[in-house]
């Protein structure tokens, strides 16, 4: 066995974020069971399920020494008579507090299970404050194998960009930097056990070449299954998925405006108030009112999926630890957790029902919502870009309720709308990355080792941060147009 290579700081004080895609690659295009080997659960003890994921971001912004970038929870703690930056103690103790959770309710006999997603930029800043106390934890939980059977990692976009409105070429790259700074901090071993990817925002492109894309680097990536929210997709004909299909994995199709196709797994997540239902465990509750399904001529619990942020509002900073704790004891007591209505991760999931001889292409097939439009004014022998795109512009211009912005959890926020001054630095930047590094990458892989290419990758990657969309004009769009600057600056150096 070839020995992997230590990943080493290419420039110290920044994140671990490339220089050996090679060997990252290598690492999780592996196919082995992850959950399978070591699960304690059985398929035919099971009724439902529910897994339950928590989504965890501090985005990085240019307020440290002389605008250095720092987390904005050290920021948080630094301004504490801001808004409500009294709490990022609060704030920090939710992202370690799974690192005693698992184990306490382990020890007490329960069979617990959560998913969990870290932005890069959370966990870089974590690095940066030097809370050696909250990564030890979350290493506990990641690296213990112990615990492993009981937590599920997440993939996700490095700068918790979303995905419809980061360049294409980037979409990739936010991808694998994620995976190298995760193995930066956690092992190669961790990474192998990552094949679940949660999107920010839980953002799906409607889009078909970036779609198409999507999947596609998801795939190359290794990844298995992709987490969706319910009104983000449609059935292949338009209708909206039935109400038993939403509890089973579906098969997300996209094609592309040259007619090639890729499909992934899905899993799921329903509509909803997402700390509130996590929060009071909502999904555990549901899932007592779901029965086994059939998937071809397989009999298989359903799953009900959720998701929400980690340790934002009251419910989660409050309520989520008494109610987590509550449906574990009362799953102890009615079969340890490991019958009738249980907790379960993702892959776990899908690797026990298709050991049980599911076929993933028996899951129902879908597209991204609004598809249906454009496949229909396209001849599916004919599918060439300028048709795709003529489509588009025809259905935008006859239909009011299309558009191509993509849907995330919520439809009632643009992430492209009124945002010309972010997008527009964000795409000029990308191109002039591309510009200046791929012809030198085609040469040498080995380029991605520079210090100046991680430099000019990061500041591409932090453009692209949603939260520099979320919160308005202001301080926010400023911090972006910092980063665009700083990053064409080093792009345009002289090599």
């Amino acid at each position: 066995m070839t020995t992997l290579p230590v990943l080493q700081d290419l420039n110290p004080g920044l994140p671990n974020i490339c220089g050996f895609e090679t060997e990252i690659s290598a690492i999780v295009n592996e196919n082995q069971p992850v959950f399978l080997p070591t699960t304690n659960l059985k398929l035919a003890d099971i009724t439902a399920g529910f897994a339950c994921a928590l989504h965890l971001h501090q985005p990085t912004i240019p307020a440290g020494i002389n605008g250095s970038p720092i987390s904005n929870l050290q920021y948080m703690f630094e301004h504490p008579g801001e808004g409500d930056n009294h709490n990022a103690e609060v704030f920090s103790q939710c992202y370690s507090r799974m690192g005693n959770f698992i184990p306490q309710l382990i020890a007490e006999g329960c069979n617990p299970r959560i998913m969990l997603d870290y932005s890069g930029n959370l966990l870089w800043g974590l690095q940066q404050m030097g809370r050696e106390d909250i990564l030890n934890n979350l290493k506990k939980i990641a690296c213990d194998p112990q615990y492993q059977p009981y937590i599920e990692w997440l993939g996700t976009m490095w700068s918790h960009a979303v995905v419809p409105s980061t360049p294409i070429p980037d979409i990739k790259l936010q991808i694998v930097a994620w995976q190298h700074h995760f193995a930066a901090i956690f092992g190669y071993d961790a990474l192998k056990r990552v094949k679940g990817f949660s999107p920010p925002e839980m953002h799906l492109p409607n889009h078909p070449d970036t779609l198409f894309q999507y999947i596609k680097s998801l795939k190359e990536c290794g990844y298995r299954w992709l987490m969706v929210q319910e009104h983000s997709i449609e059935n292949l004909d338009g209708s909206r998925l039935s109400q038993d299909q939403k509890y089973i994995p579906n098969r997300l199709v996209a094609r592309n405006s040259r007619g090639e196709t890729v499909s992934m797994t899905i899993l799921i997540k329903t509509q909803g108030s997402d700390t509130k239902l996590v929060g009071q465990m909502q999904p555990y509750y549901e899932a007592k009112g779901r029965a086994k399904q059939q998937i071809g001529n397989i009999t298989v619990p359903s799953l009900v999926t959720q998701i929400a942020d980690g340790e934002n509002g009251g419910v989660m900073m409050n309520e989520f630890p008494s109610a987590f704790f509550k449906a574990c004891y009362e799953m102890r007591a009615q079969g340890g957790g490991k019958s009738g209505v249980v907790a379960m991760n993702g892959t776990e999931y899908l690797e026990m029902i298709e050991a049980a001889g599911v076929n993933p292409d028996n899951y129902p097939p879908c597209q991204a919502v609004n598809q249906h439009k454009i496949w229909g004014r396209v001849m599916p022998e004919n599918v060439t870009p300028e048709g795709v795109e003529n489509a588009i512009e025809e259905l935008k211009k006859t239909d009011h309720n299309f558009h191509i912005d993509g849907a995330s959890w919520t439809n009632d926020l643009s992430w492209v709308k009124g945002y010309e001054n972010v997008l527009e630095p964000m795409t000029q930047l990308s191109a002039a990355f591309h510009q200046k590094y791929d012809h030198l990458l085609q040469e040498d892989p080995s380029v991605t080792k520079q210090a100046k290419y991680q430099e000019a990758l990061l500041y591409n990657l932090l453009v692209q941060t949603s939260c520099f969309r979320y919160w308005g004009q202001g301080i926010w769009t400023d911090y972006a147009r910092t980063f665009y600057q700083r990053g064409e600056a080093l792009v345009k150096l002289v090599e």
